[in-house]
């Protein structure tokens, strides 16, 4: 692995910009900070696409903010966007709710797993034998009790520890003790619902990182695996800078498809572990309902974090003519908070303000990488993930994502690395779900 900047990685006029945003970026990290909680019980609805980012949470403009703030050097962030004016109360909600002795209610806005199998042409069934796990920074106590209420309210199938479909782990494997939470009761929430709406048959695994550490991290991904996980999503990342390559080996295990969100910085610094070269690396889109044959529209979302690696060579497998390093996203999903999913929480430690507990939709491509990750789950052939190279071989049957793209404050002047184009390009990769051909 090449862990010098190498001459050449950024194409023509735009080589000196993008070398000196790295060198300038290379010792920002970025990963969760705790807040104060918010409270509340309002509802509302509302749309909010801003690209600025503050000191803390790094809110949105409108009604869309970060969940996890910038972090010290050598820890990670996670990528989850919480909308702050979508607050739907608690408990079961559907026509599930009669069960409880409540009266049928709508089902919480934001898109459920009927529509994302809808929108992405899945079966409802298979992934009976494939633990999906996720990887997060400390404990969620709620986390099996809000997923009940997810499950419960989508008509999917119980998936409890005690009828072994859950499990919750700290990152030496063990049930207890479990370490302290570090505010990021939304990301895996959202992680948790995600993998659940893509393969309501797959095994969960849910293993908690004593802190937001890359080294804490990277043990709990070799531990998930250990413990026998088929796919591990990662819906975190730091900013790549040299040395990044040392963590490499926890995301490398043939035979387990892992899986990382590309960001949500839009077009810029890859992110790691996004960026190495055994992860699928899964961008965002914007996914709405269409009256069009398939039913719904997509397009690149702008927050979608797409790269040029200064850090990692480029894979043999990836041929996109403009980067000469590792190309940064593979494939995408739905992440765009404006049509995010629907999203059940309890657990309020470390909210940034606006976010409150209970039904809400969230987004980011910490939402498009544990589903996708669900999706490898579903289709039932991790071993044929080391790496993201099956989709350079084969994405016919992918939608190919044409439109829109992901600039918030660099431009590559029309190229594919921030365009979603015909074909490959950085925002969207080769595209999203269309069945389980690809996969």
């Amino acid at each position: 692995m090449n862990l010098t900047n190498p001459a050449g990685r950024i194409p023509g006029a735009r080589r000196s910009l993008r070398l000196t945003t790295v060198f300038a970026a290379a010792s920002l990290l970025t990963a969760a900070m705790t807040v104060t909680a918010a409270a509340g019980a309002d509802a509302g609805t509302g749309t909010g696409t801003g690209t600025s980012a503050s000191p803390n949470h790094g809110h949105r403009s409108g009604n869309v903010t970060n969940v996890c703030g910038h972090a010290s050097p050598g820890q990670a962030r996670c990528f989850a966007e919480a909308r702050t004016d979508v607050h739907g109360g608690t408990g079961v909600r559907g026509p599930a709710a009669k069960r409880f002795g409540a009266a049928a209610t709508a089902l919480p806005a934001g898109l459920g797993p009927a529509d994302l199998h809808s929108a992405y042409n899945l079966p409802t069934t298979g992934g009976a034998n494939q633990t999906v796990a996720i990887v997060d920074a400390g404990d969620d106590p709620n986390a099996e009790a809000d997923l009940a209420v997810y499950r419960t309210t989508y008509g999917l199938p119980d998936c409890t520890t005690a009828n072994g479909c859950f499990k919750k782990v700290n990152e030496h494997g063990a049930a207890t003790p479990l370490p302290a939470d570090q505010g990021w009761a939304v990301e895996i929430a959202l992680d948790l619902d995600m993998v659940s709406a893509a393969c309501p048959q797959c095994h969960v695994l849910l293993v908690e990182g004593d802190t937001p550490s890359t080294d804490d991290l990277g043990a709990s991904v070799n531990e998930a695996v250990a413990l026998g996980a088929t796919e591990v999503s990662n819906s975190y990342g730091a900013t790549e800078t040299n040395g990044i390559a040392d963590y490499a080996a926890d995301y490398t295990h043939p035979g387990v498809a892992i899986v990382a969100s590309s960001g949500d910085g839009g077009y810029g610094i890859a992110s790691a572990p996004a960026v190495f070269t055994s992860v699928v690396s899964v961008g965002g889109t914007s996914l709405t309902k269409a009256a069009n044959t398939r039913g719904w529209s997509e397009t690149a979302w702008r927050n979608a974090g797409a790269g040029c690696s200064a850090w990692i060579d480029k894979p043999a497998w990836q041929t996109d003519p403009n980067c000469p390093g590792r190309m940064v996203a593979d494939v995408a999903a739905d992440a765009d908070p404006d049509t995010g999913p629907a999203v059940y929480l309890t657990d309020s430690y470390g909210l940034p303000p606006g976010v409150q507990t209970g039904w809400t939709i969230i987004g980011g491509t910490s939402a498009s990488s544990p589903f996708i990750a669900g999706v490898i789950g579903l289709a039932g052939n991790p071993q044929k993930f080391p790496n993201a190279s099956a989709f350079y071989t084969d994405h016919s049957t992918l939608n190919d994502v044409v439109g829109g793209n992901d600039i918030v404050s660099l431009d590559c002047g029309g190229d594919y690395q921030c365009d979603a184009v015909t074909g490959y390009d950085g925002p969207t990769g080769w595209g999203t779900p269309n069945g389980l051909s690809a996969f």
